[in-house]
């Protein structure tokens, strides 16, 4: 006959626990009744925005390389989404904690790594993504983040020369020109594209818009194939700005002609946070900082 223990907790497969183990247990699950969890327990039921306010940090997730938005060494990061992560921590009583990443194949892989999940090297993900478009497929494709908050919009143009290129209609006026291009960029495979690939053979690739554009700026080619927002930058660096330099809308097919905005993203459940960067976004445009980001960059805030 077999008598039972009561200093034992039978269990498969385990050690057996000591009586003193069972009345933590029993301790616990009193506490638990009486409303009265730990600490541990209470912090887990917090909601996404007290949990944040509760770290006193704000972690943005910023591209690395990403002039004029975000740019530089980790450590000292410069750009017009940099200053933009600043002003959402202060709006929001937080210190911000910035998480640097390279840019994946596809923004899906950047919303996952960055967004709702991390990286599987073991980084992020972070509470708020900057510099996400704001765009319905990109949505249906990612219902675990919220996109939203639509800060400005990115407008495609040329930065031409006026000696070399007094007015540019299309395509067929580049023919024989040196042109500038950002590297692996939409715009770039656009340009070269054009007509069979006409313009191929006449195109530079530069790490950067930025750095396509100073091309025209510095003699190098005759125009820029970049984003409004990087060949302004570039412009207000070459001081004084050159006269014989023009910026002309130049919509090409496979670019939308208006562009598209950019936004932020955070992990679809957070609503609390969703709500309180909104406030703050009023708040930033309300009192004219947000257009001052803008101005101090010599970049145009376009309405998104």
């Amino acid at each position: 006959m077999t008598t039972s223990n009561p200093d034992v907790c039978p269990d498969s497969g385990r050690d057996t626990l000591p009586a003193r183990g069972l009345d933590r247990r029993r301790s616990l699950a009193l506490l638990l009744s009486l409303g009265m969890a730990p600490l541990a327990q209470a912090q887990t039921e917090l909601t996404d925005l007290a949990r944040i306010r509760d770290s006193g940090i704000l972690k943005v997730a910023v591209y690395k390389d990403n002039a004029p938005f975000s740019d530089g060494p980790a450590a000292d990061m410069q750009g017009l989404d940099i200053a933009l992560a600043g002003a959402l921590a202060r709006q929001m009583n937080l210190k911000l904690a910035l998480l640097p990443f390279d840019a994946g194949e596809r923004m899906n892989d950047d919303l996952r790594n960055m967004v709702w999940r991390g990286h599987y090297l073991g980084y992020g993900p972070a509470d708020i993504m900057l510099h996400v478009p704001v765009d319905k497929y990109l949505m249906q494709e990612n219902r675990q983040a919220l996109i939203f908050a639509p800060y400005m919009r990115q407008v495609q143009v040329l930065l031409h020369d006026t000696r070399a290129l007094p007015q540019v209609t299309g395509p067929d006026d580049l023919k024989g020109r040196k042109l500038a291009v950002e590297r692996g960029t939409g715009l770039a495979s656009v340009l070269m594209g054009q007509q069979g690939g006409m313009l191929r053979s006449q195109v530079s690739v530069y790490p950067s818009g930025v750095e396509a554009a100073r091309a025209v700026i510095n003699g190098q080619a005759a125009a820029a194939y970049v984003l409004r927002s990087q060949a302004e930058a570039a412009l207000a660096q070459a001081q004084p700005r050159p006269a014989h330099l023009a910026l002309t809308s130049m919509p090409l097919q496979g670019v939308p002609e208006n562009g598209w905005p950019l936004g932020l993203a955070i992990k679809a459940a957070n609503k609390d946070l969703g709500q309180a960067i909104e406030v703050a976004f009023k708040e930033l445009r309300g009192n004219g900082e947000l257009l001052a980001m803008f101005q101090q960059r010599g970049m145009t805030l376009t309405a998104p």
